[in-house]
């Protein structure tokens, strides 16, 4: 398999008519093989990308607003997990709040969330992976079209108004 890329496993293969692909030898198993397309979900699954968008300058506390970063997706992408950090961590009760919105039209008039639950960094912390609310795909997620304009919304701040620093994670494969 040296020298050969990816896709010359995947391509014009299909379930029922795909060559198997040898895989590894270990003491309980010879001689495993794959379809490219369980190649491709492994890989899928095994491999994820990232986008780290900073969403404000490090210093500044974040005020709330929409549209805090905006960019175009590079190609298909299917989003498996998103989170969100902070330089400096919120004070008071309430939590910072994000949103990450897809619009596919061409003038970037209609974004529709990729959350149903948006992310959530709770107070006296710096990221949302330790958030007591985790966030969740759905809306317009997961699947985000090439070219599509991502938007992200900071929906609340925290009732100190010190947090800063916001970056947000969108992780996954490409599709």
């Amino acid at each position: 398999m040296a020298n050969k890329k990816f896709s010359a496993f995947s391509s014009g293969a299909d379930a029922t008519s795909a060559s198997r692909i040898v895989g590894y030898t270990n003491s309980t198993t010879n001689n495993n093989q794959w379809t490219p397309e369980e190649l491709a979900a492994g890989l899928q699954e095994h491999l994820p990308e990232s986008f780290i968008i900073a969403c404000s300058d490090e210093t500044t506390a974040l005020t709330t607003g929409t549209n805090k970063a905006v960019f175009r997706m590079p190609y298909a992408f299917t989003v498996t997990a998103v989170r969100a950090s902070l330089t400096t961590a919120g004070t008071g009760a309430n939590l910072v709040t994000v949103d990450i919105n897809e619009d596919t039209t061409a003038g970037g008039v209609t974004p529709v969330s990729i959350l149903t639950t948006p992310i959530t960094i709770d107070a006296t912390e710096k990221t949302s992976t330790t958030a007591a609310t985790q966030p969740v795909i759905g809306g317009a997620g997961p699947d985000l079209a090439n070219d599509a304009q991502i938007t992200i919304d900071i929906d609340q701040i925290d009732s100190g108004g010190v947090s800063a620093g916001l970056k947000v994670t969108i992780i996954g494969y490409q599709s």
